[in-house]
Order: C-alpha cells, then sequence, then structure tokens
C-alpha cells in the first residue's frame, strides 16, 4: 500500500557507569516541592544539578541532544502535515494528538537540557525531492510518519544505556519512549499494517539512526 522505508538497525551496546546514587529521593523530593508533574523540566535540572554539582554528565547531555534532534524533526514534521490539508478528516485528531506529543517532547528536552540545548535544524522532507509529494499523497506522508516514528523508537532504546548515570532522566527518556511506540502502532494500523513488526524490537545505533534522518535534515 505505501512505500516502505526500510530501517536497517544495530546494536551499539554502550553502557554507562553508574555515576550517583539515591537521586530518587532527590527527585522525589524537588517533585513536591515544585508541583509534581506540572514542571518536569524544571524537576528534573534541579535533581540533576543537586545530584552532580555541575548539572548534567556530557555523555548524557549529548544523549538529550540527539533525542531533541530527532523530536524537532518529528514535531516540525507534524506541524507541517497538520496545516497542509495532506490529512483525511477522519485521521487528523490523531496525528493533531501526535504532533503535540511530540511539541510537549521538544519541551521537556529543552527545559532540561537549558542552555546546552541544540538549535532545531532545518528540514526538508522531501528528502531532496524522494517525497515530493508528502504533503499532497496520504500515503507518502504516512510511510514517512512510520519512518520518524520507528525511527525514535529504536534510537531510544539505542541510547538507553548511556542514560543510566541518572536514573531520573532515564525514566522520563524510557516514558517517551513508549509514546513513540504508541504512536508507531498507531500510524500502522492506519496504514493497515500490523501494529508490531514481531516478538521483539531492536536498538538502533547513534550513527545508524543519523544516517537515515540526514536526508530529511536540511
Amino acid at each position: 500500500m505505501t512505500q516502505e522505508h526500510s530501517i536497517l538497525s544495530t546494536i551499539e551496546p554502550e553502557l554507562a557507569d553508574t555515576i550517583v546514587a539515591n537521586r530518587r529521593d532527590i527527585f522525589t523530593r524537588y517533585a513536591k516541592a515544585a508541583g509534581v508533574l506540572t514542571s518536569a523540566p524544571l524537576v528534573l535540572a534541579l535533581a540533576s544539578n543537586q545530584a552532580f554539582g555541575q548539572g548534567l554528565p556530557q555523555q548524557i547531555t549529548d544523549v538529550l541532544n540527539f533525542a531533541l534532534t530527532l523530536e524537532y524533526l518529528e514535531a516540525a514534521f507534524y506541524d507541517q502535515g497538520n496545516k497542509s490539508g495532506v490529512i483525511p478528516s477522519e485521521y487528523r485528531s490523531v496525528f493533531r494528538t501526535i504532533g503535540g506529543h511530540e511539541t510537549a517532547h521538544v519541551k521537556l528536552l529543552k527545559g532540561v537540557l537549558g542552555s546546552a540545548a541544540v538549535a532545531a535544524p532545518g528540514v526538508d522532507f522531501t528528502a531532496g525531492g524522494k517525497y515530493a509529494d508528502v504533503w499532497e499523497n496520504f500515503d507518502t506522508f504516512l510511510t514517512l510518519s512510520q519512518t520518524f516514528e520507528d525511527l525514535g523508537v529504536a534510537a531510544y532504546k539505542g541510547q538507553a544505556g548511556n542514560l543510566m548515570g541518572s536514573k531520573e532522566v532515564l525514566t522520563v527518556a524510557l516514558q517517551i519512549h513508549s509514546v513513540e511506540a504508541r504512536h508507531a502502532s498507531e500510524v500502522r494500523r492506519i496504514g493497515l499494517k500490523f501494529g508490531w513488526s514481531g516478538a521483539f524490537d531492536k536498538p538502533m545505533s547513534k550513527s545508524a539512526v543519523l544516517a537515515a534522518a540526514t536526508p530529511f535534515l536540511a
């Protein structure tokens, strides 16, 4: 039905050493003081500064900026898609919701990173003309939506080990990961596909993710 954008994944078994213990208690204390879930980025930033002294370790900052770049890409894709008229009326609420989630992910990651956050990249969702009809052909739009959602799921999974130095940040990354997986399943359902590819879902290395995303970065 739709063009299938193949994503070949590889495993990157990089594990970070545990840096500081007892950060869960710190996070809980700040969460209570700050009103819990309404200010998650602030809570994470406060907890991280308390736990690490000078903020997040560089490795965690790098992973979060990598995730933020992908979230920028997804948020921009749905922002343009929801304005383009390519989405049939029966699916507009679905993609508006997905777009809202991606925008929320961007805001959260930027809040955690603060001044260390990378800027949003330029984007070209035609990939240099390969998907020239992305804003006119719903099948093409679905192909790219599935590509980006699958890419996000695999990317978060591939970097989880590198966030083990901060249980709080890892927990939030896993919360985003599970939502991305639900997005991927819903997009597949709309495209009349099964919501899964098999019994096991593979992670992707950072280099593999960037190779798949680069054609869409202007």
